[in-house]
């Protein structure tokens, strides 16, 4: 029988969203039903909104949660009722050439739920990044939880599942910063503080964070940044060679998205250093650099998408360390809000005031 609940709908293009009441049926073969105990509000379900991902209206917004399953379909194993889970949408498939090479973080086929949940009236809703969770409950792949240790408050817990888990994995998955590493992180919002702290964590000893907001520089470095730098009063190509020794960065981490700032990313690492893009680019946008200066610097030029994360692999060991107190999970979220406030998170987000806000249900 389906379940009747409340959910964020972004119904047009560039609209204001609004709560309604949705149907949300139970778990069919390979499904889980799972109760969103809270919701982080990303950029993705921004970009969503005004209609920069797709036209597949209405859209179910909201991926970056935690809770717990409710029920399970047919054929689910390892996984049952009661148990506390991140969401992700990397349910990886098993089967394609990537998982098949021994590299599921590349996985080609990604699972999502197969029934579709609905407004009142039947219209299907589309799934932010096949989850929906800006809702009191969602109905997914069961591959799409991950199974954490439940002393990890919901409001942190689920931030691994977008924002924070692409930074961190962009330093230590994509750009694999070890000890010693120098590191420059370009964009210090949510993705770039997290890449900061995976620098960090990765043992990296200098940490070079440029943005045109103090504010944000201010928090990048309560996540372990070295340096700060202004971009638009400093030349942050000249900046990170001179706190590099004249030399630059060893890894360059762009969570911008856009072409001038990549150039510049680009400008700033040492021969033989890694440029690594995590901001995500416009359709539209194009990009230029010197050919000889690709070949002649060396070194590798990496896009890094989810973090090149393994869910079952990297949430556990990320929630292990926020409860050794490694990893400052905490420091991301800004606010705490009710379903009905996401629309003024959004204009938040807009003006930069928050690094997360972050939706809790009861």
């Amino acid at each position: 029988m389906p379940h009747e609940i409340s959910a964020v709908v972004a119904r047009e293009k560039n609209a204001p969203v609004s709560v309604e009441r949705i149907l949300v049926p139970d778990p069919g073969p390979g499904e889980a039903l799972v109760k969103v105990q809270a919701c982080g509000v990303c950029h993705t379900d921004l970009h969503y909104k005004e209609g920069g991902i797709g036209d597949d209206f209405p859209y179910l917004l909201g991926h970056e949660a935690a809770g717990v399953v409710e029920a399970v379909g047919d054929g689910v194993t390892g996984l049952a009722p009661g148990d506390y889970v991140i969401l992700n949408w990397r349910a990886v498939c098993g089967q394609c050439r990537a998982c098949l090479r021994g590299r599921p973080w590349y996985c080609f086929a990604t699972h999502n739920a197969t029934q579709k949940m609905t407004l009142l009236d039947g219209t299907p809703l589309s799934p932010a990044l096949g989850i929906g969770a800006f809702a009191e409950k969602t109905l997914v792949a069961a591959g799409q939880c991950t199974k954490v240790d439940p002393a990890a408050p919901a409001t942190v817990a689920g931030l691994l599942g977008c924002g924070v888990m692409a930074g961190i994995g962009a330093a230590i998955n994509t750009g694999g910063v070890t000890r010693g590493d120098s590191v420059a992180v370009f964009g210090c919002g949510g993705v770039g503080d997290a890449a900061i702290a995976g620098a960090r964590l990765a043992g990296a000893t200098t940490i070079v964070a440029v943005d045109l907001d103090d504010r944000k520089l201010e928090w990048a470095r309560e996540f372990g940044a070295t340096h700060t730098v202004n971009s638009g009063s400093v030349d942050p190509v000249e900046a990170i060679r001179a706190a590099t020794g004249g030399f630059g960065a060893d890894v360059v981490i762009e969570a911008v998205g856009l072409p001038k700032v990549y150039e510049q990313a680009f400008n700033a690492r040492d021969l033989a250093g890694t440029v690594v893009l995590v901001g995500v680019p416009r359709p539209d946008m194009q990009l230029t650099l010197p050919f000889l200066d690709v070949f002649g610097r060396g070194g590798a030029l990496k896009s890094s998408w989810y973090g090149d994360c393994l869910p079952s692999r990297d949430f556990p060991v990320l929630i292990e360390l926020f409860k050794q107190g490694r990893l400052p999970l905490d420091k991301f979220v800004t606010e705490t809000i009710g379903i009905n406030d996401v629309e003024a998170a959004f204009d938040k987000m807009h003006k930069g005031d928050v690094l997360r806000s972050v939706m809790v249900l009861d």
